[in-house]
């Protein structure tokens, strides 16, 4: 049971990496636009879709992506919570 939940925590972990590296690389021009960014768009996109329908952008700010981390922490720690709970 402990291999799980440790895997679930280090899915959570590259993933949340995966997503930093994709929310920086839009600061940068044409950066999505290589392999890398590519295949990140594909990971990253359709977690932050339903964040983006829920919350409009600030101007030229798209706080979705730090909402989207957000949530993402939460879960981590829920899943933490939850293996101390059973164990």
């Amino acid at each position: 049971m402990a291999i799980v939940f440790s895997l679930l925590q280090h899915l959570i972990q590259i993933y949340s990496w995966a997503l930093i590296i994709y929310i920086l690389m839009s600061w940068f021009p044409n950066a999505r636009e290589s392999s890398i960014g590519q295949i990140l768009t594909r990971i990253c996109e359709p977690y932050l879709e339903p964040f983006r329908k829920i919350i409009p952008p600030i101007g030229m700010m798209d706080i979705s992506p730090i909402v989207a981390f957000l949530v993402l922490n939460f879960a981590s720690t829920g899943l933490a919570s939850v293996y101390r709970w059973l164990t």
